[in-house]
């Protein structure tokens, strides 16, 4: 009876063993393995935009080069047109790490994180190579570092262009502004750059503006042309004036929570990745902007280029005295990009 007791415990612990070496149970083995092959994973992305835009497309390149970058392990999936939910919200989300990465406008990250603020301020750049030379100097690099204490982690900036005013009548001046009810974010530094320009701010969800324009609840609109094509405002109102009152970049982000669960390779190839596609989506964004303003005009929208800005600026000078103070070291450095 003993022999037998002793048959069965033998077996028995020959058969657990071979199941711990089967399942990679080895404590020294299992560890080893896991760290050479790195952990897997699935992230997902929020995007606004439809599949499309500039900003989606810039997204799946930079999900593609990580997928490529790790063979596989960290698969980024893009979710576009605000299927995870509007851009707040999802900030939000991504805070508490339910979504793990998102693209989103630096106007609604002004709310949290302050020096995002900055680029609501009115005629601060020249154009778009100056905007450029300010984002990957070191200032626009603290910007998106100074992100962590917001639970996020700043990976990259994408284009979006300038933003302009689309009208029923022509404005050619400052002055033609005067009196015309304008559809802006709600925002106080836009509310106070359009009465500054003699206007009436009038804020309205984005959804509401199409309907706004066409019955005459407003008398126009601002965003950059693309926006102004896909949005179809221009079947409502036929007049643009590029006057690039704002230059607002968008903003590649990940969690806080989630970078902080990663290795530092793959932190590395995740920064990276972004920077990367950084190239592709600006030249697909300068191409749509180029196109969406042959449609636009092609489609009887008469198109105004602002030859001196100058007094748009000398209008909005109290915008800059009244917020200035706030973000003194960005606009330092912003003149600065100038020389």
């Amino acid at each position: 009876m003993n022999k037998k007791k002793l048959i069965a415990g033998a077996l028995s612990l020959m058969l657990a063993g071979s199941l711990l070496a089967g399942c990679g149970g080895s404590k020294d083995g299992g560890a080893a393995d896991k760290k050479a092959e790195g952990a897997k994973y699935t992230f997902r992305l929020a995007e606004t935009h439809p599949a499309d835009y500039p900003t989606t497309l810039g997204d799946k390149k930079f999900a593609e080069l990580v997928n490529e970058r790790t063979k596989g392990r960290i698969k980024i999936e893009v979710f576009p047109s605000s299927q995870l939910g509007e851009e707040k919200a999802v900030i939000e989300q991504v805070q508490l790490g339910a979504i793990e990465f998102t693209r989103v406008s630096s106007s609604p990250l002004a709310e949290f994180n302050k020096a995002f603020g900055v680029f609501s301020l009115p005629y601060i750049f020249d154009n778009d190579a100056h905007v450029w030379k300010f984002l990957n100097s070191e200032a626009g690099t603290k910007m998106l570092d100074g992100l962590e204490k917001s639970k996020m982690k700043g990976l990259a900036y994408y284009s979006s262009g300038s933003r302009n005013f689309y009208t029923k009548k022509p404005v050619t001046s400052v002055e033609d502004l005067k009196g015309l009810k304008i559809r802006v974010q709600q925002n106080k530094i836009n509310m106070d750059l359009i009465s500054a320009l003699g206007a009436s701010a009038t804020p309205m969800p984005y959804g509401e503006v199409f309907s706004g324009l066409q019955t005459g609840v407003i008398d126009g609109a601002e965003n950059n042309s693309p926006s102004y094509l896909t949005a179809n405002h221009y079947q409502a109102v036929k007049n643009f004036i590029l006057d690039g009152h704002q230059r607002v970049p968008e903003v590649l982000l990940i969690s806080k929570v989630t970078w902080d669960k990663l290795s530092e390779e793959d932190r590395k190839i995740i920064k990276q990745a972004a920077i990367d596609s950084v190239a592709t989506q600006r030249e697909i964004w300068d191409k749509f902007e180029k196109e969406s303003l042959d449609k636009l005009k092609a489609s009887g929208v008469v198109v105004t280029e602002v030859k001196d800005v100058k007094p748009w600026q000398d209008a909005v000078k109290p915008v800059i005295e009244k917020y200035g103070a706030d973000y003194k070291e960005e606009l330092t450095a912003i003149d600065q990009a100038r020389k």
